[in-house]
């Protein structure tokens, strides 16, 4: 079973900065690909970046130039560096891998004020 936690979210103001990390669990948990998801209210949960164990990374077109995904294998830990939010940025923000989907952790709430 593999687990995910999110943590790091909070009530920012635009232009303002965020780091979100996840903890992942599971013995022989070593995804090719694992990415940042978020869900805004209303809305359906949409992948934002994602990253590939040879290194590249990809981004939604939203948050191109902005966001930044990395992840630190040793420590089973995902991060996605949130700079110059705007409010449209608002969601629960989740990882999981990519494209089989785990069950979803609880999430961390990103809450930007204009």
């Amino acid at each position: 079973q593999v687990q995910f936690v999110e943590s790091g979210g909070g009530l920012v103001q635009a232009g303002e900065s965020l780091r979100l990390s996840c903890a992942t669990s599971g013995s022989t948990f070593s995804p090719n690909a694992i990415g940042w998801y978020r869900q805004a209210p209303g809305a359906q949960r949409e992948l934002v970046a994602i990253t590939f164990s040879g290194g590249s990374t990809n981004y939604a077109d939203s948050v191109k130039g902005r966001f930044s995904i990395s992840r630190d294998n040793a420590k089973n830990t995902v991060y996605l560096q949130m700079n110059s939010l705007k409010p449209e940025d608002t969601a629960v923000y989740y990882c999981n891998t990519y494209p089989n989907i785990w069950e979803w952790g609880q999430g961390t709430q990103v809450t930007v004020s204009s």
